[in-house]
């Protein structure tokens, strides 16, 4: 499997933060700072091996458009709506980051509109990540999940309209979209999910073992289907490897986490001062169409504990062989 090249002096000049002729440099907002520093696993880190598959998840952190879609967007609002200069750095840093992953799929997650989304296309170039899916729930100021990659689209599924059944009674839905990817890896079938569960913020921890429950059993029927297929679900579930949401994701051994190699590091997450694995990459053990490479999970960290990539998430990176 081929991975398009990344050229030493490209690599070069993304640790320096310049370009390689992809993103156009912009004065920074003021006040603002991009912390996507090569420390430890920008584009320092050597690429991943040509003949695996590369897949990341990164949740970029409320990237609003310009334009206020709910009518409230002062300081305090949940929406923002920057300028259209704070756009664009945010986009070149958001990309820059992406950039660095060197990765054949990408899973994002808090992507507010196809506006956003084809910022981040524009700077890391069509033919670089020709399918761009965006998870669109409907909602003015949705951040939502998205997926990019370098293969070609053969299927979208959408789940977010399925009603999930709470472990004490009555239904609720998904946060966001469940999005289900079909994709050809170059002869290979690789059926990718893009998650982000609800959040702690005002929590609803039953809501979160809801959705998990459910996409568990999404999963688990589409391998059915497609058992010769590589199956990945990947994104922020806002929960730890010891949550029920996540052991009803790993029951069984159907779910491998692949960076559970990392323990005690596999941490992308740091909540007053705590340090939390809340970002995931899970591989259906149920579809038999590939495997995760042992020592190839890697987190991208930023400097210090603020995030990667001017997120306050770190990112995730695994390689998975196709069979």
């Amino acid at each position: 499997m081929l991975r398009p090249a990344w050229t030493p002096v490209c690599i070069t000049l993304l640790a320096l933060g310049c370009a390689c002729g992809i993103f156009a440099p912009i004065d920074p907002p003021e006040g603002a700072s991009s912390s996507t520093g090569a420390s430890e696993g920008g584009p320092d880190l050597p690429p991943p091996d040509p003949s695996d598959l590369a897949i990341a998840t990164f949740n970029v952190r409320r990237f609003f458009d310009p334009v206020c879609d709910s009518g409230q967007c002062s300081s305090g609002d949940y929406e923002e709506a920057p300028t259209q200069k704070q756009f664009e750095y945010k986009a070149d840093t958001i990309a820059e980051a992406i950039a660095g992953f060197q990765a054949d799929v990408v899973i994002l997650e808090e992507v507010e509109t196809q506006t956003c989304l084809d910022a981040l296309v524009e700077r890391l170039g069509a033919d670089t990540f020709p399918t761009a899916i965006l998870g669109e729930t409907g909602f003015a100021a949705s951040v939502d999940v998205a997926v990019l990659s370098r293969f070609k689209t053969v299927e979208v599924r959408r789940h977010a309209d399925v009603p999930l059944q709470r472990p004490s009674g009555g239904q609720t839905w998904f946060s966001r979209e469940f999005l289900e990817v079909h994709l050809d890896a170059e002869g290979h079938q690789l059926i990718v999910f893009a998650a982000h569960f609800k959040a702690k913020v005002d929590d609803d921890p039953e809501r979160r073992l809801a959705e998990a429950t459910r996409a568990r059993e999404i999963v688990d029927a589409v391998a059915a289907a497609n058992p010769d297929a590589l199956i990945v679900m990947g994104g922020d579930l806002n929960d730890t490897p010891d949550s029920p949401p996540l052991m009803a994701l790993l029951a069984d051994g159907g779910m491998q986490r692949v960076a559970a190699e990392l323990v005690p590091d596999d941490w992308t997450y740091s909540y007053q001062g705590v340090h939390q694995a809340i970002d995931h990459l899970l591989l259906a053990a149920a579809a038999t169409g590939g495997q995760h490479i042992k020592g190839s999970t890697h987190v991208f960290r930023g400097e210090g504990s603020d995030g990667y990539g001017g997120s306050d998430h770190d990112a995730l990176r695994a390689s998975f062989r196709a069979e």
